[in-house]
């Protein structure tokens, strides 16, 4: 089968419809990360109206965020499979379907009684990770089957950056709503009014409007030609569907001999001996690469009520609502100052630079920060939350996004042939969530649950309390020099594992 398909794609100039492409697909990780961070201030305002207490429980605080990543999980597994088998395009509208319908089930979160509602609110929060996780390898797949090889790594950076806007936009909608209502009771301190409770709901509900303002455009978008012509071995209409979004006619991308592909495609199935061979260290580079950052990565996520617990004060002396804007705002100076330049720092670096030197600048900035802070955290840091130590922090974050938490997202839609390629993605992402679940239980258990335990103790007496927080520290401490562990691990996976995708065809890579 001769084709020059595949060359017009990788060859092709930069286009409107490629940009518009990034919007498309860029909105679902939008919606994705305002769905995923929009819970840290919404936490602040649960635990006065269902437990009479500034926190939740921390278990309850981890059942909440673990639920939303095993439905994650189990969405890029089945979407991710389904989008080799049936076809990326018919996929894509039914994972953003779930999200939007599971965002408004959020805010309907039946019941008034604490078990209840956050029962109810773990269903739909489950729901919603499974189409959250069903976005994460269409889009990558998808994006990185429109690109050419030029560019294909900023277009595809780019689409995920909208993740770090998804986080400001999360934080801009729980200041707006919570100042809303606050003007609107103006609640005495320490009082928890009773429309408390539909703010957050109102909250989570907004969440599904980005969604779906880009569910049309999704179901309008043709099959990636890639897949038309290399899975589903129909290149007339892979040649029609290039021509109708982008710049080209059927006569530039007409049969031709300069470039050949086998007359049969590979047989082999998914995990045979001979996919093995062939793609199982990539498999295995892939996932351990996302598995080891997504632990430092929302573990470090949760750190932030150490940091705001201190820099902003410890017990905010206001009211429900003051509380989850402070949480938010903490949130929105981080993202603006931190986590977004690291994404787009990538976004301009990363077809210069390259994937696999990202990836492990990333790893080792990260692991000698995580060092620079757990290592004195006991002996200085905790009685000096600073500006300096604000920078420090925020390079965590900078460092994730450009880096590892950017580039494995990038690297699994490059390396796999066609009929495997969103499957892969979708293995290395969901190991990904699993990462994110151990260090979302790793952390809550050992600094909310120790901090929480000692609360009870510590009304014993000042000696009891200063012991309680003394325990709390030491293992806030232990797990960032945990994270700069697994950090050095994630560099060393990177170097013996993950192969350089930058300038090369996506074909060329399966290779």
């Amino acid at each position: 089968m001769a084709l020059r398909v595949l060359y017009a794609l990788d060859t092709a100039r930069t286009q409107w419809y490629h940009f518009k492409a990034i919007i498309i697909a860029g909105m679902g990780l939008f919606t994705d990360a305002y769905d995923l961070f929009c819970l840290a201030p919404i936490l602040r305002i649960l635990g006065p109206i269902y437990y009479q207490k500034q926190h939740l429980p921390w278990y309850v605080e981890s059942a909440l965020l673990c639920v939303a990543f095993l439905g994650t999980v189990i969405g890029q597994l089945v979407f991710g499979r389904l989008g080799d088998r049936i076809g990326r395009r018919r996929m894509y509208g039914l994972s953003l379907m779930v999200m939007i319908l599971s965002s408004l089930g959020c805010g309907f979160s039946i019941c008034t009684s604490p078990t209840c509602v956050l029962v109810s609110l773990g269903f739909f929060r489950f729901l919603l990770g499974v189409g959250i996780g069903g976005d994460y390898p269409l889009s990558a797949t998808i994006m990185s089957e429109f690109a050419n090889k030029r560019t294909r790594g900023s277009f595809i950076a780019a689409v995920f950056s909208m993740q770090g806007f998804g986080i400001l936009a999360s934080s801009i909608v729980t200041m707006v709503v919570c100042g809303i209502f606050q003007g609107a009771s103006h609640p005495k301190r320490n009082e928890t009014p009773s429309e408390a409770d539909i703010a957050w709901r109102l909250i989570l509900m907004l969440g599904a409007i980005p969604a779906a303002m880009t569910y049309y455009w999704r179901m309008m978008m043709p099959e990636t030609a890639r897949y038309t012509a290399l899975v589903e071995l129909n290149v007339q209409q892979a040649a029609k569907d290039m021509e109708k979004v982008l710049d080209v006619s059927l006569s530039q991308i007409a049969e031709d001999e300069s470039l050949t592909l086998p007359q049969d495609p590979p047989s082999y199935p998914l995990f045979s001996k001979q996919f093995l061979r062939l793609h199982g260290r990539d498999l295995f580079g892939c996932s351990a690469s996302w598995f080891l950052v997504d632990i430092v990565f929302y573990s470090n996520n949760l750190f932030q009520s150490q940091v705001y617990g201190k820099y902003i004060g410890k017990k905010y002396k206001s009211n429900v609502y003051e509380d989850a804007i402070q949480v938010a705002l903490f949130q929105a100076i981080l993202a603006i100052c931190s986590t977004i330049p690291g994404y787009w720092f990538t976004v301009y670096f990363i077809d210069r630079i390259g994937r696999r030197k990202i990836q492990m600048m990333g790893f080792l900035v990260m692991a000698l920060v995580y060092f620079a802070i757990g290592i004195p955290y006991t002996s200085y840091w905790k009685d000096h939350i600073n500006a300096g130590f604000m920078v420090l922090y925020g390079l965590t974050f900078f460092f994730a996004n450009f880096g590892p938490n950017t580039t494995t997202f990038i690297v699994p839609a490059e390396l796999f042939p066609a009929r495997f390629r969103s499957t892969c993605h979708g293995i290395s992402g969901a190991a990904g969530k699993v990462g994110a679940i151990i260090g979302t239980v790793g952390f809550g258990s050992a600094s909310h649950g120790q901090a929480e335990n000692h609360t009870t103790v510590g009304r014993v007496g000042f000696e009891s309390a200063s012991h309680g927080q003394a325990d709390n520290h030491k293992a806030v401490k232990n797990l960032l020099v945990i994270s700069g562990g697994v950090c050095l691990l994630g560099l060393a996976v990177t170097y013996f594992f993950t192969p350089e995708t930058k300038g090369r065809s996506l074909e060329e890579n399966e290779e």
